[in-house]
């Protein structure tokens, strides 16, 4: 007998909890399930054949009778007669012929019981066909080698509708008299007398069976998806008789049958685990030894597992906490075991991660507050050199008062751009430097750009935060006169009701007829702009910057969307809270210079 006394805690538990139940419950299970499989094997194995036996025999007899169904045509001289012919006088007698043999074709092999789709009868390419349903495709005759034959689905362009399974019987028509071939008639046959049949054998929605033909092409499957596939006929050993097999890592008993007549497989495949459901009795006798045994072990064990379960509990709980966020954990466990020496590196890894956690907080505001910074105190190097050089060639054609115009509105940009005191200004300043901007691209464009600034509220009364525009209107220019002679750029300001309750908000409409945006650049813009607007800052887009500032300082219901169609031009909305009082801006100020300070 082992001398528990020596050995660590988690060696004692191991060992009670194998001796009392492992060891036991495993070699009873193990024993009584293999008994039990192999008799299920083989009494199922012996079974199942038989019946697949029955079955084939019952599909060659419908089979036998829907190979007797072409002789039909013999009844008719009139038919006869029909098919003789080789060639039509005038389409009239054509389509009366057509008419006389589609009706014969529907009143003789169409009736309740028979499971047909159609009857395709042709004769020196021409078609008389009568079917249940509308079909497509058979815009000509197939090569079916002459002599009788079958064709499956896989093999046929032809398609009816609500794409039902099925297969060609095809077989020649002889002119006994005349000692020729006249056509060929094809019976469209529905796979459902098939399953009516299998179905009967079906006794568990687990099982598949199927029918196959000798070089595995699927005839017809429980599964539909499955027809017209090729199974690996190397994976069948046996013809006839069962066996077994592996399926995903899961073992599988497959019966197969070969019928005699048609040469067909039929295939029946159940999982072990569904046949041995039925095992009440063993499952009974095992789920009471296994209760029994491991109510014991628990009276046994709990007084030893006690004070290790609980304090790992209680880790576990603190753990959860930690991954939703919670740093201000501590685990106060006195003890000097193992338990102890975890609670001792979990606290101190959990202190650790606080630390960093807010070193990286800091830095991360800071340098995303400077890239801001950067971004609000930047005029396009493009756009003045651009703008010089307008004004140059002004000068060289003795254009003064254009010169004079266009260095003023340029002074006004560079007071507006330069006096960085103040992030957030009156909405008519904001305007004011997008006119004056608008303007100076109008004498550097001239008629290729036309604009309009369109207000239904008194500008000077409102807030905005700077640069929120300006970054817009250089999309719509740079990218609307790559592509257009002309562009047309309006914006609109107006009032609306609040998002917040009780509340107003500012929005600016900016559209313009220029080139668009792409499907997937405005799906990628959009996936953007519903992200987190503070982390993808950096996604090289000025409109998705301006989107963040917004939300940074307003919220993330407020900001930007963004509708554009290719060619037709972009629509793009600007949302921010209606800010009248100088104590709101200030708050707004102090934001963002607490989160430049960090």
């Amino acid at each position: 007998m082992l001398n528990l006394r020596n050995y660590r805690l988690r060696s004692k538990l191991i060992i009670t909890y194998l001796l009392l139940t492992v060891v036991p419950i495993s070699l009873l299970g193990y024993i009584s399930y293999s008994q039990y499989t192999k008799s299920i094997e083989g009494q199922v194995g012996e079974y199942i054949p038989k019946i697949l036996d029955q079955a084939n025999e019952n599909i060659d007899k419908q089979m036998e009778e829907l190979t007797y169904a072409p002789e039909l045509l013999y009844n008719s001289s009139q038919v006869l007669s029909i098919l003789r012919k080789d060639s039509y006088p005038t389409r009239s007698e054509f389509l009366n012929d057509r008419f006389t043999m589609n009706s014969y074709l529907s009143s003789t092999y169409f009736t309740e019981k028979n499971s047909l789709l159609g009857v395709f009868v042709w004769t020196k390419q021409r078609l008389f066909s009568s079917t249940t349903v509308s079909y497509t495709g058979f815009e000509k005759e197939p090569d079916w080698g002459g002599g009788d034959g079958m064709i499956l689905q896989h093999e046929t362009d032809l398609r009816f509708k609500g794409k039902p399974p099925f297969f060609l019987i095809v077989k020649p028509i002889q002119d006994f008299e005349n000692r020729r071939t006249i056509g060929t008639i094809m019976l469209a046959v529905r796979l459902t007398f098939i399953e009516s049949v299998l179905m009967s054998i079906k006794d568990q929605d687990e099982a598949e069976i199927w029918i196959m033909n000798r070089q595995g092409r699927v005839i017809y499957h429980t599964d539909p998806e499955q027809i017209g596939t090729v199974e690996n006929m190397s994976a069948f050993p046996l013809a006839n008789g069962s066996f077994r097999s592996y399926k995903n890592g899961e073992r599988m008993l497959v019966s197969v049958s070969e019928s005699e007549r048609m040469g067909w497989i039929t295939v029946h495949r159940i999982p072990f685990k569904y046949l041995t459901e039925q095992a009440e009795m063993v499952k009974d006798f095992v789920i009471g030894i296994f209760i029994a045994i491991v109510l014991a072990t628990i009276i046994i064990s709990v007084f030893m597992a006690w004070s290790v379960s609980r304090p790992i509990y209680k880790l576990s709980r603190l753990m959860r906490t930690v991954e939703n966020g919670n740093f201000q954990v501590d685990l106060n466990i006195q003890s000097k075991d193992e338990i102890g020496i975890l609670a001792r590196s979990f606290n101190s890894m959990v202190s650790r991660i606080r630390e960093l956690v807010q070193l990286n907080y800091h830095i991360e505001i800071r340098q995303k507050q400077a890239e801001l910074y950067a971004l609000q105190s930047q005029i396009n190097p493009h756009f003045m050199y651009n703008t010089l050089e307008t004004i140059s060639m002004a000068v060289e054609e003795d254009e003064k008062e254009t010169v004079v115009e266009m260095v003023t509105l340029l002074g006004k940009m560079l007071r507006f751009s330069l006096s960085n005191k103040n992030r957030i200004v009156t909405m008519d300043r904001e305007v004011e430097h997008i006119r004056n901007y608008l303007l100076i691209q109008k004498y550097r464009f001239e008629q290729r750009l036309h604009f309009t600034i369109d207000s239904d509220i008194e500008l000077q009364h409102y807030y905005s935060p700077k640069f929120i525009l300006q970054p817009i209107i250089e999309n719509c220019i740079k990218h609307g006169l790559e592509t257009r002679k002309g562009l047309n750029i309006s914006v609109e300001v107006f009032k609306v009701q609040g998002i917040r309750p009780q509340t107003e908000d500012i929005t600016i409409i900016i559209r313009d007829n220029g080139a668009g945006i792409d499907h997937e650049t405005l799906k990628m813009i959009h996936r953007l702009l519903r992200s987190d607007p503070i982390a993808k800052r950096d996604s090289g887009y000025g409109l998705i910057n301006v989107h963040a500032r917004i939300a940074m300082l307003f919220g993330v219901e407020y900001g930007l969307a963004v509708e554009s169609e290719p060619v037709e031009g972009t629509e793009i909305v600007i949302r921010i809270p209606a800010i009248t009082d100088l104590q709101t801006v200030e708050k707004y100020e102090r934001i963002e210079d607490e989160s430049y300070r960090g």
